[in-house]
């Protein structure tokens, strides 16, 4: 196995670039999958910005999710074996030929998926799971909002809330095609920001008992409005600005819980648990096609600087991914 391989780097200003970079070794625990494909995130460009470094020890590269068949495996790795067929949730190092990654944070991927299809899933489901699930504690018959119901998150977000019993789901949107996307995958009530105000919409509906939000700004106020008593509102992301104006008043009134949290940093043992709970809770609703990949677009490596393009304009129903295999 040759000890480089090719990666997209970053130089100042310059456009995306692939080059020849040492391929990574693998410690103890740790698996080197082959890529087949890398997810974009948001992330990404906060990354690529200066704004958001990766936790230390991991690569420098970007790509937080990928899939692809494992090429070796460490000494104390007892589940894989080479030629396994994996996706994975990275801490980096996804848009690069190979990766290397902690045996805790794989997943197999199903029979019923092709590895560019799979290259969708480990980021989206395991942040929803984190903050949905774990941080916001739904229960079955609870109500959900949803934004950016379109996003990677938001529409892996609306199949899960869906599969695990929620009596409605709404969701945010820019377009009337949007709305619609995000009705076909299982959206109650899709509700376009620039027509309506999602704030009146949600409360003339009863009210969110759980809000999924990652645009924080003026969103911050009208989440609290919009929340039910004993609601939860947790944000991933601040798209529109974290540093807010806010009457706290109703936190106290509605005996509410606002909070946030990020998964890239977290130890490797708190991403094997949110792994081995995504396997047994929702690993058996992808292989049966009940929650299925939302694929906006696909580009070649050697494209990464038009696919984040593609994020950066904002106009994507799903995820968009960098094939790497070719």
């Amino acid at each position: 196995m040759s000890e480089t391989m090719k990666a997209i780097v970053v130089e100042d200003d310059e456009p995306l670039q692939l080059a020849d970079v040492p391929r990574p070794e693998i410690g103890p625990h740790e698996v080197l999958v082959k890529v087949a494909a890398a997810g974009l995130n948001r992330a990404d460009l906060v990354q690529r910005a200066g704004h958001y470094p990766p936790p230390p020890g991991a690569s420098e590269i970007m790509g937080l999710e990928c899939s692809g068949t494992v090429a070796a495996t460490g000494e104390k790795v007892t589940r894989w074996s080479e030629g396994d067929r994996v996706c994975a949730l990275l801490a980096g190092g996804g848009y690069a030929q190979f990766c290397a990654v902690d045996e805790g944070s794989l997943l197999p991927v199903p029979e019923n998926l092709t590895l560019l299809q799979a290259a969708a899933l480990p980021e989206a489901m395991m942040t929803v799971y984190a903050n949905i699930f774990m941080r916001c504690a739904f229960k079955q018959g609870e109500t959900v909002l949803i934004h950016g119901g379109t996003s990677g998150i938001g529409s892996m977000a609306i199949q899960m809330v869906k599969q695990a019993g929620a009596s409605e789901i709404w969701t945010t949107a820019g377009s009337a095609d949007k709305c619609k996307a995000a009705e076909t995958l299982g959206a109650t009530r899709a509700i376009n920001y620039k027509e309506e105000d999602f704030e009146e919409v949600v409360k003339s509906g009863g009210g969110a008992d759980v809000i999924l939000d990652m645009v924080g700004g003026d969103y911050v106020q009208k989440n609290i409005s919009a929340a039910r008593v004993n609601g939860r509102i947790c944000n991933i992301a601040y798209l529109n600005g974290s540093k807010v104006e806010v009457n706290l008043i109703y936190l106290m009134m509605k005996r509410l819980i606002l909070t946030g949290t990020t998964l890239r940093a977290r130890p490797v043992e708190e991403k094997a648990e949110i792994r081995a709970a995504i396997e047994e809770q929702f690993w058996p609703l992808v292989a049966s096609g009940d929650i299925r990949p939302v694929i906006d677009q696909t580009y070649p490596l050697d494209e990464a600087e038009a696919a984040q393009a593609r994020m950066a304009k904002g106009g994507h129903i799903g995820k968009i991914l960098l094939n790497v295999a070719g």
